[in-house]
């Protein structure tokens, strides 16, 4: 069986600030702010949201199918991706788009700044959710053009295909009526920590009332760990640790591809947590979003060096 990543394809372009924000953004002068960083680290990475969900994925044996929307500058990706054993046939290319891009800068405390050009995203509703492909059991809605995640929601339930909502960077795009209606339409809902608070303000729930409204609410805590609000009550995953840290961009992808396959695996909430947050660590130690590789036989092992258990 199949997963079918709905969302954002974008070449990213990661500068590293040898410094700290904070150092040099003055909070009592915001309203005239006028700041440059010097980043004498610049790299081009393949990106966006679905890009790297479906990359992680496919590490562990999956082979997950992307649809989005990506310009007529795709032609590397898409060899990149035929290099990994990804499918590129539910991705629409629009000759007078450009593909998404994201320009990210990470200061040493690893807060990010970024600017992100949606591109050929912003069409992302013509593409329609296939109705032959029986091989499709699971479905996830991370960011991607407005009514692109709408349309696709509503397909998921109408095509009866259990979906994860990943609102992500996409959340500010919706008023509090709009993201209800995502709950109440998906199975499962993932975000952050900055994520849940904003989603709590914006539809006036707390992340219990949201949990009632549909099988599991995942909420990451970077180093804290991650919560999975499930059946009533919560179960707190630790994190995995990482040999070293390198590049968070992208990790939030990775813990979001464990989730898919632990759910596509019939894996228990403990279990799938643990997966989502050892890929999440694995992400962090290399630089760019999809640079890691690992076969399952170490994946395994490494699962076992940090929970003291197997799957």
């Amino acid at each position: 069986m199949s997963a079918l990543i709905c969302g954002s394809m974008a070449y990213d372009t990661i500068m590293v600030f040898h410094d700290k924000f904070k150092h040099h953004i003055l909070p009592e002068k915001v309203h005239i702010l006028n700041v440059s960083f010097l980043v004498p680290v610049m790299r081009r990475e393949y990106g966006g949201c679905a890009g790297n969900i479906a990359y992680n994925l496919n590490l562990l044996g999956e082979k997950p199918l992307i649809m989005a929307a990506v310009g007529h500058d795709f032609e590397p990706y898409s060899q990149w991706l035929s290099q990994h054993g990804l499918s590129s046939e539910f991705i629409h290319i629009l000759d007078n788009h450009y593909t998404g891009q994201a320009y990210i800068t990470t200061d040493e405390d690893g807060n990010q700044i970024t600017a992100f050009h949606p591109g050929a995203m912003n069409f992302s509703h013509i593409n329609a959710i296939p109705t032959d492909r029986s091989d499709i059991s699971i479905g996830i809605v991370s960011p991607d053009g407005k009514e692109g995640m709408q349309l696709h929601a509503e397909q998921f339930v109408e095509l009866g295909i259990p979906f994860i909502f990943d609102p992500g960077q996409g959340m500010p795009m919706f008023n509090g009526a709009e993201l209800l209606k995502f709950i109440d339409q998906a199975t499962w809902v993932t975000l952050n920590d900055y994520e849940s608070e904003l989603l709590q303000e914006r539809t006036g729930l707390s992340l219990e009332q949201i949990a009632e409204r549909v099988e599991a609410l995942i909420v990451t805590l970077g180093a804290q760990g991650s919560k999975i609000y499930t059946q009533g009550g919560c179960i707190m995953v630790p994190a995995a640790l990482p040999s070293v840290l390198n590049d968070p961009t992208g990790c939030g992808d990775a813990y979001r591809a464990g989730l898919l396959y632990g759910l596509m695996n019939e894996f228990d909430w403990e279990t799938t947590g643990r997966i989502a947050s050892l890929l999440g660590a694995i992400k962090i130690e290399h630089h760019g979003t999809q640079n890691h590789h690992f076969d399952m036989a170490a994946f395994k092992q490494r699962y076992h060096e940090n929970f003291a258990c197997t799957f």
